[in-house]
């Protein structure tokens, strides 16, 4: 597959390894996109699987639309479901990370007949985020989530002063090397007022628009959800809750002294997590 297709909106997709092999989903968080998984894609192809990334609404020029509305997390999950059904190849491995997790999340527990397993990476279930909030630090690591709600000041400040989200994904423990990816892929998108800065910022101002669904449904398919010591966006104490909302079998998975960019920086390790759960 190059792309796939919902409601009229066309999805970039990177799909790798062999076409009979058993098929992975990679889901990208903000702000990237599907060549984050790169790496990871392709010790999971030396495998012999079938690594299948898309871009994401928002991110793919072809599936931009505007207003947050269009980006609640149920139509991002329905962007998946269209995907699965368009290879013809589900049930399915989910792994997301970041934005890319919680969607991974609301897929499994919405659409438990498509997910074979599921690996989440760096942000828990919505639920056991939500009441992270409350018992750790995590309201005050958010903070960045209250200013995107704000319309356009965001890109405003990030388009006029060029050093901020740079300067602020470097703090998080990017590398230069990544932060130009981000830059060259996100910032500098040639239509800003459709791009895909606006567009991934948008996934934050429609987060609320669902409603509570989803904070209390429990995922049935056997789980993994990987952690980083370092991530500066993620508390432990939701990593730690992420259990409670699973049914089936459930393994906490910890990366000592990594930052939250974990597909980009430790991809060996993410890999050999994935696919421990996987087999």
């Amino acid at each position: 597959m190059d792309t796939f297709t919902r409601n009229g909106l066309t999805f970039d997709v990177t799909d790798s390894g062999p076409a009979d092999g058993e098929p992975v989903i990679l889901l990208h968080g903000f702000p990237q996109t599907a060549s984050s998984w790169s790496q990871v894609s392709e010790l999971l192809t030396a495998q012999g699987f079938r690594t299948i990334a898309p871009t994401q609404r928002g991110y793919s020029p072809g599936a931009r639309p505007r207003g947050r509305w269009h980006y609640r997390t149920s139509e991002l999950t329905a962007d998946i479901v269209a995907l699965i059904e368009q290879t013809g190849r589900g049930p399915v491995h989910v792994v997301g990370h970041d934005w890319g997790a919680l969607v991974a999340w609301s897929l499994a527990m919405n659409r438990p007949d498509l997910v074979r397993s599921l690996t989440s990476v760096s942000v828990p279930h919505p639920g056991a985020f939500l009441r992270s909030m409350t018992r750790s630090r995590q309201a005050l690591m958010s903070w960045y989530m209250y200013f995107f709600q704000v319309p356009w000041l965001p890109e405003l400040v990030i388009t006029r002063i060029r050093s901020v989200l740079p300067t602020a994904l470097r703090r998080t423990g990017m590398s230069l090397d990544e932060v130009a990816v981000v830059q060259r892929e996100i910032i500098d998108d040639p239509k800003l007022t459709a791009g895909a800065l606006t567009g991934g910022l948008n996934w934050y101002r429609a987060m609320l628009l669902d409603g509570p669904t989803g904070l209390t449904r429990t995922v049935s398919a056997p789980t993994t959800h990987v952690w980083s010591s370092g991530d500066s966006a993620l508390a432990r104490r939701g990593a730690e809750l992420a259990h409670e909302y699973v049914t089936g079998d459930f393994r906490l998975e910890i990366i000592d002294g990594a930052s939250h960019w974990l597909p980009d920086q430790r991809p060996a390790d993410l890999a050999a997590i994935i696919l421990d759960r996987i087999s």
